[in-house]
């Protein structure tokens, strides 16, 4: 996984009745943009450095909606 800053990540979630967690990345912290990123999390507003799992995918900031 290779992002850039503004850039959203999408976790989704294996479990009923619970969504999706949106964040945008704010920082990354290696020049290839692969993880950790530091993300701000949409659902409570709330910055974490953040290591993607196999349930998540990015959203390219130029096609974020």
């Amino acid at each position: 996984m290779k992002a850039q800053v503004g850039d959203r990540i999408i976790v989704e979630s294996n479990q009923l009745n619970v969504g999706k967690r949106v964040g945008v990345i704010t920082g990354i912290q290696h020049d290839d943009g692969s993880p950790p990123y530091w993300v701000n999390w949409l659902d409570n507003d709330h910055e974490a450095l953040y290591v993607p799992g196999p349930d998540c995918h990015l959203e390219s900031a130029g096609r974020a909606r």
